[in-house]
């Protein structure tokens, strides 16, 4: 996704207030000024998530470590996993196979909510109250019958995780997914390394995901799915997927144009998001790739 004037002031202004409690004015003013460097000299197909995994790098140099999120990917997958069981019978209310994909599909999307990367604050009580108006949440009517439609012909289907806490749901749409499609192989591939509270390999298997599905890093610390800094196992089995699920406004921003069959699954959280797409923050969207296409584009 090319990277618009809304995405690059937030790209600043987030910088900044990350350094804004440090002392040493010199050492910031030399950060920021490499920081707008990074943004100045990017490449127009560059994405925030991969000029986000560059700044990092320099604010290593200046700074050393940063806060790691380890303490919130814990909390918030055992929250979610305390809950799984409740979740799992509000997917399976109404009884039909189309009612339980469609309760599945927005369980999962709703719990995109657990994003430190897009949220100055993530609420527990907030989730807790997107998550119990999850099943009265409506699927974009088209786009779920191409769905549907294109998963009956579907050999390999690729899910592409976001954050943590919100794998649990994950879990349970993939699991819905393999009942309703039991010829249909699933591979599931999270972030390659560390960053921000997405979900690693790790992660993964806190919460049983790899028991029930296949799954695999990404070879990177990027927060989004970088097709060209992909490791050769991840390139190779999104290019061979028929259908790929697309979680989250990282993984938007980075593949979206590719030109695959996408089905993009997340809520809007950023100012972008919402005049792109016509919504209010925190609804959600569930659209295919050539769909996105056609939709006229916001600066």
């Amino acid at each position: 996704m090319k990277l618009s004037s809304l995405c690059i002031r937030c790209l600043i202004d987030r910088q900044e207030e990350r350094i804004r409690s440090i002392e040493d004015e010199n050492k910031k003013a030399a950060y920021m000024k490499e920081v707008a460097g990074i943004i100045g000299s990017a490449e127009s197909e560059a994405s925030a998530p991969f000029l986000v995994y560059k700044i990092n790098c320099v604010y290593k140099r200046y700074f050393g470590e940063f806060p790691d999120y380890e303490r919130e990917k814990e909390e918030f997958n055992s929250l979610m996993l305390s809950m799984e069981e409740e979740l799992e019978e509000g997917i399976r209310m109404g009884g039909s196979k189309e009612e339980i994909l469609s309760n599945a599909l927005n369980y999962a999307r709703t719990a995109n909510y657990i994003d430190y990367g897009a949220m100055n604050q993530v609420s527990r009580d907030k989730l807790l109250q997107l998550l119990n108006k999850a099943r009265e949440e409506k699927l974009e009517e088209g786009t779920f019958r191409m769905f549907q439609n294109d998963l009956l012909s579907c050999r390999k289907l690729v899910y592409l995780t976001d954050n943590c806490g919100e794998i649990v749901a994950d879990k349970l749409l993939i699991k819905i997914l393999k009942e309703q499609y039991p010829d249909l192989h699933i591979k599931v591939i999270v972030r390659g390394m560390a960053v921000l509270n997405d979900a690693t390999i790790e992660e993964a298997k806190a919460v049983g995901l790899t028991e029930i599905v296949e799954v695999i890093g990404n070879g990177n610390g990027i927060a989004g799915t970088q097709i060209s800094h992909l490791s050769d196992e991840a390139r190779q089995a999104i290019g061979e997927a028929d259908v790929i699920i697309s979680k989250g406004q990282g993984n938007f921003e980075t593949i979206h144009g590719c030109g695959l069959n996408i089905y993009y699954l997340f809520l809007c959280k950023c100012e972008w998001f919402t005049r792109q797409f016509d919504m209010e923050r925190l609804k959600g969207v569930f659209i295919n790739e050539k769909n996105v296409a056609a939709r006229p584009s916001v600066s």
